[in-house]
């Protein structure tokens, strides 16, 4: 018997959760072959067999179990022709008479750990899926919003469907499930930060029509030239890190009875994923241009959704930017992610009445936020940050060139 236990993830952290088993108690597995994913506060990864043989399955999904903690036995001796297990393995819940098989990574369109657990329990078949992570693969977004096929229906069977609509409508079913590791780091740094900082908020408005027009003009060229589109993050992200070489105390953070300064911008940039909110890191974006920060912006966004960035993507950030405009927020108050001092939100953009010249105009308007740790930033900084961020962006020039 070959002993598969829980692997080191990271330093900080000494336990995790098995969040679902790709393969049955009893089934024969190959070398090297994915059998189980695991979650930790940060991440989500896979296990795979250190050996080929019969699967003996000894802790159920859901557990959460300590760094080293033996999860499974890989019995070497049986390699072919054992009979699978007549039953699954206690990790496998069954909604559905059809059962989704766990592919090899060599498979076009096959499903992650936890999108296969989701269209399991919906009972949809991955081949109807069309995935969009890499190589095809199903992420855990494309399981949740995969959508059940239905046949035509006829009068009889829409009152049926009515009939059944009534009665689930007075339902008063209540569900509890565990917290994941991630939700509750989640739950426990905003905590902190709301009771360890002295934070406040600070507002301004940013008339968008310069942005979005050189976007317009220069969308085609860019995108040739580089290969990704110009979005309104790359351009904030730039905006801020000129802002903070003049105001580095909102690039700061307090450490015990000392104040620490950065020369250098880790821009964090928020990520919603099916697992919480992540913030993966742009190192040293004050140094980058437009396109550079965009591809980096993408690749660490596409990662964070398919649970693929490392725990050191997502440390030591020295500034934040959130945009919960792309969910149709119109003003927030976001949270410092600590030990930040600072964190920017960005919302929607919405076309508003505003005076310019002493004449009423409709402009597409943007409301922006930045949240920060009294103790260290003063008002004054504060808000000025705010002000050259607006003023890049309603004049690009002055952002391309540094003023």
């Amino acid at each position: 018997m070959v002993d598969v236990k829980v692997p080191s993830v990271g330093e900080s952290i000494s336990e995790v959760t098995i969040a679902s088993w790709l393969k049955k108690d009893g089934d024969i597995v190959k070398l090297d072959e994915a059998i189980c994913s695991i979650e930790s506060d940060k991440a989500t990864l896979e296990i795979s067999a250190p050996k080929a043989g019969k699967l003996k399955i000894l802790v159920k999904e859901g557990e959460v179990v300590a760094i080293a903690t033996k999860i499974a036995q890989v019995d070497e001796t049986i390699t072919a022709g054992a009979p699978t297990a007549a039953t699954s393995a206690p990790s496998v819940e069954t909604t559905s008479a059809q059962k989704l098989q766990a592919p090899t990574s060599g498979d076009k369109n096959f499903p992650s750990p936890a999108a296969s657990k989701i269209l399991n329990e919906k009972g949809v078949d991955s081949s109807s899926v069309q995935g969009t992570g890499k190589d095809g693969r199903i992420t855990k977004a494309d399981a949740l919003n995969a959508q059940v096929s239905s046949a035509p229906t006829t009068d009889h069977s829409l009152k049926g469907l009515a009939q059944q609509t009534i009665a689930s409508s007075f339902s008063r079913e209540v569900k509890r499930e565990k917290m994941s590791g991630l939700r509750k780091t989640i739950a426990t740094r905003l905590v902190t930060a709301k009771n360890t900082t002295a934070m406040l908020t600070t507002f301004n408005e940013v008339d968008m029509s310069a942005v979005m027009e050189m976007r317009k003009k220069y969308k085609d060229s860019f995108k040739e030239k580089h290969g990704v589109g110009l979005g309104f993050m790359s351009l904030f992200t730039k905006a801020c890190t000129n802002a903070l070489k003049q105001f580095p105390a909102v690039n700061g953070m307090i450490d015990g009875s000392e104040l620490v300064y950065h020369n250098y911008a880790d821009v964090g940039v928020a990520v919603s994923t099916p697992r919480g909110l992540v913030v993966p890191v742009i190192r040293n974006a004050e140094s980058m241009s437009l396109a550079q920060i965009e591809l980096k912006i993408i690749e660490l966004a596409t990662r964070a959704r398919d649970g693929k960035l490392s725990i050191e993507e997502m440390q030591n950030g020295t500034f934040t930017i959130t945009n919960g405009g792309i969910f149709g927020s119109m003003l927030s108050t976001p949270i410092i992610n600590i030990p930040q001092s600072a964190i920017l939100g960005m919302h929607n953009i919405v076309e508003r009445p505003v005076a310019v010249n002493g004449q009423v105009v409709i402009r597409p308007i943007m409301y922006v936020a930045l949240s920060y740790d009294h103790r260290i930033i003063d008002g004054r900084e504060s808000v000025s940050f705010l002000k050259s961020v607006k003023e890049q962006l309603e004049d690009p020039s002055r952002m391309l060139l540094d003023l």
